[in-house]
């Protein structure tokens, strides 16, 4: 979402240095040898899903639209490449005034995709768009393989609110975008105030262990909060004994209590002894948090378990398990001059073994079966077949390199839940097996 709309002072710094060496050397060289203004697309796509993914999740989008709008070499940044000799002055003098000028197509973020989907499409001079490739992949393949993960866990967790609480598990920076991701996956809210302030998610928070370790006894810490944040707030009651806990913090807050957290032990058994402790003191209406380590898989082990939230962090921003999406960027049309109306050639690396791919400007449908529900992705490189014409997937987020599709991060995240939706059931099942609908090319 575009912060500025919110009013919130954060500015996106200069992305120019997010990006390889060798693409500013190809620059160098492409302009030496006169082919640096062809026409070129570039498309971003992933070959396969990570193992046992039914379905991957576009995640980032926002992100790299400012990525794309700040790529900027400032004097700071040219006065960086002239010391360390990476181009030649005649480069430097170019990317000086550097300025992405060209278009942009996508699938809206929060959308679902498939092996081969073309998610992204990069369309301008081949030295404008090679620029771009590190820094649209180190967003796209961070920020999916959180939503993706998110998705699964929103999945296994039903109507039940998930918590992202995992900004000590990773990078201070990354911890940001992945709390941004996981709110597009269905995470409702977050610990992390750094991406509270950047992108308006809710931020929930109430104490750590420390903070009863730090008072004498039980009691005294419960009674502090309380005093604090009035009886609806969420008692730790894990620290010492979880009965006695339980019950002291029902004594201190009375049967208003908000909510408990449990974070370590049988989280399935002691959920089901602390509801029936609960209910027996009068706090029928308190709420259970469980944190501790989970994943998709323990989120759905605790489906029967009276829970009522989940708190997520180390599975989460680590894309559990999956912490890339192996998406690439590649060449795949290009013209054969600098003249703006020379027509575009396909163009695809040929290899023996996996890594081979599909030239051609591409489009891109989802094909509904007679009850709505996706049967297929079909991707094509010639004119789209009308039966298809009202399913396609691409929208236009840049245009002569202006924005033209920042949107709030609410519209993104009932986005993805409705993608979801049309998805065959066996999308959310957590057993191995392949894409949930099979990729069909025409």
């Amino acid at each position: 979402m575009n912060t500025a709309d919110l009013g919130l002072p954060v500015d996106v710094p200069s992305t120019a240095l997010f990006t390889d060496h060798y693409e500013l050397t190809m620059l160098q060289a492409a302009l030496k040898a006169g082919t640096a203004d062809r026409r070129s697309v570039f498309e971003v796509f992933t070959r396969r899903l990570p193992e046992g993914r039914r379905y991957g999740v576009v995640a980032g989008t926002g992100r790299v639209l400012d990525a794309v709008e700040n790529f900027r070499f400032d004097a700071d940044v040219i006065g960086f490449l002239r010391e360390r000799r990476v181009v030649d002055e005649a480069t430097l003098e170019w990317l000086a005034s550097y300025r992405f000028s060209g278009d942009i197509w996508g699938y809206p973020e929060g959308e679902v995709y498939f092996p081969g989907s073309p998610i992204l499409r990069v369309e301008g001079s081949f030295a404008e768009c090679v620029l771009l490739e590190t820094v649209i992949l180190s967003i796209l393949n961070h920020d999916s393989a959180i939503a993706a993960a998110a998705s699964r866990m929103a999945s296994a967790a039903g109507d039940r609110p998930l918590i992202e609480m995992g900004a000590r598990r990773t990078h201070e920076l990354a911890a940001v975008a992945a709390s941004r991701a996981a709110y597009v996956g269905g995470f409702t809210t977050t610990s992390d105030l750094a991406a509270g302030f950047r992108y308006d998610i809710p931020t929930v928070g109430t104490s750590a262990h420390a903070f009863t370790l730090l008072h004498d006894n039980e009691r005294d810490a419960f009674q502090a909060q309380v005093d604090s944040l009035g009886p609806g707030t969420t008692l730790l009651v894990d620290t010492y004994d979880v009965t006695a806990a339980v019950r002291t913090a029902v004594e201190v807050a009375g049967p208003e209590l908000g909510a408990v957290r449990i974070d370590s032990g049988d989280l399935l058994l002691v959920a089901h002894r602390v509801r029936d402790q609960l209910d027996e003191l009068g706090a029928t209406k308190t709420k259970i948090v469980v944190t501790s380590d989970l994943d998709e898989y323990a989120i759905a082990s605790l489906a029967a378990a009276p829970v009522d939230a989940y708190g997520v962090g180390t599975q989460l921003v680590t894309g559990s398990g999956h912490p890339t999406c192996s998406m690439v960027y590649k060449l795949v049309a290009r013209a054969h001059s600098a003249d703006p109306k020379a027509p575009l050639e396909p163009v695809a690396k040929k290899s023996l073994g996996a890594k081979s791919s599909v030239g051609g400007r591409k489009w891109s449908a989802r094909r509904p079966d007679e009850h709505g529900t996706a049967e297929a992705e079909v991707i094509g490189t010639g004119a789209v077949p009308a039966e298809l014409a009202d399913h396609q997937l691409l929208v236009e987020l840049i245009k002569g390199g202006e924005v033209l599709a920042r949107e709030p991060l609410d519209t993104v995240r009932d986005r993805h839940a409705a993608a979801r939706a049309r998805l065959p059931l066996s999308a959310t099942q957590l057993s191995k097996g392949e894409a949930v609908i099979p990729t069909e090319y025409v």
